[in-house]
């Protein structure tokens, strides 16, 4: 159900690595938990973020809800199409609705996230 080529946090977010950007977004169980996304807000291309602190959020018909960076360094890439087809994130969170890409500072961090097997332990535990 979670795709393995991805890392994921305890706050539902994944990243993917390609070199030293990762494209982040949310994963299919908050997504479903969340419902229909109306909006999302992210940060534009040259801010820096610093992981595990609010990188934008995502509104939904239930709540707000704050995304939090999995990785620190500097947005350098968001997907443009959200702003006008936020629902992209409801069909398809992990390719249509990926929300930035950030050139990783410390890939180090990277150590500290979970692979799909330990997201899907994670997440049976919720």
């Amino acid at each position: 159900m979670y795709p393995e080529h991805l890392l994921y946090t305890k706050d539902h977010e994944w990243v993917s690595v390609d070199g030293d950007i990762g494209t982040i977004g949310i994963s299919k169980y908050a997504e479903q938990s969340l419902g229909d996304i109306v909006y999302v807000d992210v940060p534009k291309a040259g801010a820096t973020v610093e992981v595990g602190k609010t990188l934008g959020s995502v509104e939904s018909v239930k709540a707000v809800s704050d995304i939090y960076a999995p990785v620190s360094g500097e947005v350098t890439a968001v997907n443009e199409a959200l702003a006008t087809a936020p629902e992209k994130i409801n069909e398809d969170p992990y390719e249509l609705g990926w929300l930035a890409k950030i050139r990783l500072s410390a890939p180090d961090e990277l150590k500290a996230l979970m692979n799909a097997t330990d997201y899907g332990k994670y997440i049976e535990g919720q």
